[in-house]
């Protein structure tokens, strides 16, 4: 498809159909049922209500996961976080279905800890599926009507559909004990159905024409710079810097979100509205790995604290609910009182809390307070503070997170949406300098140096690796061999952490490349598998020391596993060194006690030290990370191993580095030569060629096997040169440039003889169409650069036509390398799309037209053009 002008249309997918045709299904679904249980006063049961549930799980879980997926990499930061919270809770309210129809006859008691054949049991104990039902529809009200009112600040479609959720889960919670609710609950689900539907098929229009058709999507209901000015006192006003960085939306709103509606269904737990955490626990679990989803988009764009703190955040919510389910659906609380008073897990959930409010004092007054509420709630969960008051005190402590989160989530939703901080978050504590010289006191008493160091070894996963295993072995300390009750208890605290979570960061670490990186979490996974099924659930499916050969010969083989990564950790540094050689001490304890002959004070020793070296190894990781220096002591690799540079195959191409002037140079003299090079934007990579060489610009489309009838694109280094041409530009059209230049937006603008002043010599007609031609001013010094000593330049992206952008240099030199003359060495690019292209050629008679959406959302776009058209009338 090509527009008027010549130029290809590429069609993005709108992950938005995808996400509103998943709430259209779910709604749909729910409004048959509400209508005939009103109809008939029979409430839909057995397998009715199961295949129910699984529906809402299949289409609005996992079908709305996928569109939040998508809408995450489309730079989304409303869509994202809207599509996976809605997803969570279809799935949630789905699960719900499933258990209630499974176990219908239930009441309230508790099952005995004893066998495994008790733990599913025909007659299971009710589950007061109404009131958790409501404490997390509650919470999801909430949250609807916050996403309802941010996303009227970029459509008018999404504002009714959000909102409409947010009515319907009202009467839902309310149906739960009044049939009543359930019409007016059906009424509003069909506006649900209507407007999503409406919603589903504009945006598909837009998809497939690369235009709004229908009326609803790139004019929001009110300006979001209406909510306020941008806060001059904010924390990057001051001094945090922050790397522009729009590979993926921002996942803080998902984050605090999931921090919002997990201590509200605790909130609601712990003041005593519900006797049984089995739904609740279901609910948790789902929004638990809608966080986890936060913290993997966190490491996806390099933000090492929000990785590990959304991480740490979910592992919190995941361990309590399990542990809260245990307690009420197999011990009972007067049973586990006693044995609670032994565990000590919560000590260091504390710990890393404290932790996490440290490197927060150089962010956000709104991030502190976060921090400090996690701090007073992992107080409250210690174990050896009895029940009754506990329950309280973390009630209350659940309700303090719920509304900071509340605000959190507003304040980050409408500063991305605006791309300012609008809504006010506070001012920093302390600059980033300062912290700086703080964290790095230890290590200036021991090298007698005040210097800052360049450089660090750590990796963004490494201080959520550190802190589950170091929660995995705090919480495995048991005091004595016969106590079942507080082994049961125990299971969540240390498989969750240890197994569960820790293949997560395997996950992360093989998602970076890192060879051994993803080796250790993996084993010692396992470890902590084995460690909970045969310590802790041993009793429960009638394993024990006298019969656990099985276990005896896997941990000999761990120890020898184990021998091995010691000596691959001695390479790296001596806080892992130090912490795999206290793993193999720990293997040590396990074969002893498959042997019946385990000293219980020995192992609790190695069990402490392992958490202490995995606290400070979490804490120096993240701080080095953080700030990409080594400013706490993790020692130096005992040995390296050097590889041979003369075995190394040379590269087919020149390959300068772009920050050496020497680099520059020899580029530019290539280009002016008539060479093709590949050369760094900032976007991704692009081919590059003088406009001066037309033999060089046919090189190009020989290159990528580009089609002729694609037009290319040239680059100038600033506005200044466009306006010494004299081009024939209206001046709403040069305000425009003005206000997306220098960027990741590129104008078609009319073809003229004009460029021949440009410096476009005998290239004229290899550039453009015969009528239009695409300019764009690229946000990147080392380009800029480059075209000042070369002129314009024709530009295309460095990739195979039809294949995937280029995102480093690698990647040109190991795709075209053979073909090239060159390529400008620069590292990873800003972003992994390229520009977004607008036709701007009837821009004073009909405006401008999205041709090709890249990192620039079309709404944005059309944003700064509505706001460019008002100035000028």
């Amino acid at each position: 498809m090509a527009s008027a002008a010549g130029f290809a249309a590429v069609f993005y997918s709108e992950p938005a159909v995808l996400g509103l045709l998943a709430n259209v299904v779910s709604a749909f679904l729910l409004c048959l049922q509400n209508f005939a249980v009103a109809h008939t006063g029979l409430r839909p049961q057995g397998a009715e209500d199961i295949l129910a549930g699984v529906h809402l799980i299949l289409i609005g879980g996992f079908v709305q996961l996928l569109a939040g997926f998508l809408a995450f990499r489309k730079y989304d930061h409303l869509g994202g976080a809207a599509f996976l919270t809605f997803s969570a809770l279809w799935s949630s309210y789905g699960a719900t279905r499933i258990i209630v129809a499974a176990y219908p006859s239930l009441q309230n008691i508790t099952l005995p800890s004893g066998n495994a054949s008790h733990l599913l049991p025909t007659g299971m104990a009710h589950l007061s599926a109404s009131h958790s039902a409501v404490a997390g529809l509650v919470a999801y009200i909430s949250i609807s009507f916050i996403l309802s009112f941010c996303s009227a600040t970029v459509n008018y479609i999404m504002p009714f559909i959000f909102g409409a959720i947010a009515l319907a889960l009202v009467f839902e919670a309310v149906a739960l004990f009044g049939q009543w609710a359930l019409i007016v609950s059906g009424v509003i689900e069909l506006v649900i159905v209507m407007c999503g539907l409406y919603g589903a098929v504009a945006l598909l229009f837009k998809g497939i024409t690369q235009r709004y058709v229908l009326p609803g999507f790139g004019h929001p209901l009110f300006n979001v710079l209406l909510l306020g000015s941008a806060q001059k006192s904010s924390s990057k006003a001051i001094g945090e810097e922050k790397k522009k960085n729009t590979k993926y939306a921002e996942p803080m709103a998902l984050g605090n979100i999931c921090d919002t509606v997990s201590p509200f269904l605790f909130a609601f737990y712990f003041f005593g509205y519900m006797k049984n955490f089995c739904v609740g626990a279901a609910w948790i679990s789902i929004i638990s790995s809608c966080q986890l989803l936060s913290s993997f988009y966190s490491y996806l764009r390099g933000d090492v604290y929000y990785t590990t703190k959304f991480g740490v955040h979910s592992l919190y919510w995941l361990v309590m609910s399990w542990e809260e389910f245990t307690l009420t659906t197999f011990l009972g609380l007067s049973k586990a009182q006693e044995s609670r008073l032994g565990m000590f897990g919560g000590w260091f959930f504390l710990a890393t809390a404290c932790m996490l409010f440290l490197m927060s004092t150089h962010k956000d007054t709104l991030e502190m307070l976060q921090n400090a509420s996690f701090i007073i709630l992992t107080t409250a969960s210690i174990h050896q503070i009895p029940m009754p008051g506990a329950y309280l005190f973390l009630g209350a402590a659940c309700s303090l997170c719920t509304a900071l989160s509340m605000y959190a989530t507003f304040a980050s939703l409408i500063n991305s949406i605006g791309e300012k901080a609008l809504i006010p978050v506070g001012v920093q504590a302390m600059s980033s300098s300062a912290l700086q010289t703080t964290l790095m006191a230890a290590k200036t008493c021991f090298t007698r140096s005040k210097n800052f160091p360049s450089g660090t070894s750590a990796e963004v996963p490494d201080a959520l690796f550190y802190i589950c295993n170091g929660l995995a072995a705090v919480s495995a300390i048991q005091g004595s061999f016969s106590d079942p009750s507080r082994q049961q208890l125990s299971i969540p605290s240390v498989l969750i952490p240890g197994a569960i979570m820790q293949l997560y960061v395997c996950r992360i670490q093989v998602q970076g490349g890192r060879r051994f990186g993803c080796i250790l979490p993996f084993c010692y996974a396992a470890f902590w598998g084995a460690w909970t099924w045969l310590r802790f659930a041993g009793h429960l499916v009638n394993i024990g020391a006298g019969n656990s050969e099985g276990f005896t010969a896997g941990s000999i083989a761990f120890l020898v596993l184990n021998a091995f990564l010691i000596i691959l950790a001695s390479s790296f540094n001596v806080v892992l060194l130090c912490m795999t050689l206290a793993m193999e001490l720990l293997t040590i304890c396990f074969l002893l006690f498959t042997l019946e002959n385990l000293p219980l004070p020995f192992e609790i020793v190695m069990l402490s030290i392992f958490g202490i070296i995995c606290f400070y190894g979490a804490t120096a990781s993240l701080a080095n990370c953080m700030f990409g220096k080594d400013l706490m002591m993790m020692g130096p690799p005992l040995f390296t191993a050097e590889s041979s540079k003369d075995t190394e195959d040379p590269p087919p191409c020149i390959c300068p580095k772009s920050h050496c002037t020497s680099g520059l140079r020899t580029i530019a003299d290539l280009l002016n030569t008539g060479a093709v090079c590949g050369v760094p934007t900032d976007t991704v990579y692009a081919l590059a060629a003088s406009c001066k060489h037309p033999q060089a610009i046919e090189k190009v489309y020989r290159i990528k096997d580009r089609p002729q009838e694609k037009p290319i694109c040239i680059f100038i280094s600033n506005l200044d040169q466009l306006r010494a041409a004299a081009p024939p530009i209206s001046p709403l059209l040069w305000e425009f440039m003005e206000n997306v230049y220098p960027g990741g937006i590129g104008c078609i603008i009319k073809k003229g003889e004009w460029l021949k002043k440009l410096g476009v010599g005998a290239g004229y007609s290899r550039v453009g169409t015969q009528d239009s031609i695409m300019i764009r001013v690229p946000d990147l010094t080392v380009l800029v650069h480059l075209i000042d000593m070369t002129g314009p330049l024709a530009i295309t992206s460095a990739n195979p036509s039809g294949e995937v952008d280029s995102t480093h240099h690698d990647m040109v030199i190991s795709r075209l390398g053979h073909k090239l003359e060159g390529v400008l060495c620069d590292g990873e690019s800003d972003e992994v799309v390229a520009s977004t292209v607008v036709n701007c050629t009837k821009i004073d008679e009909s405006g401008i037209t999205i041709v090709r959406e890249g990192c620039i959302p079309a709404g944005k776009v059309m944003q700064i053009f509505e706001s460019v058209k008002n100035r000028a009338v």
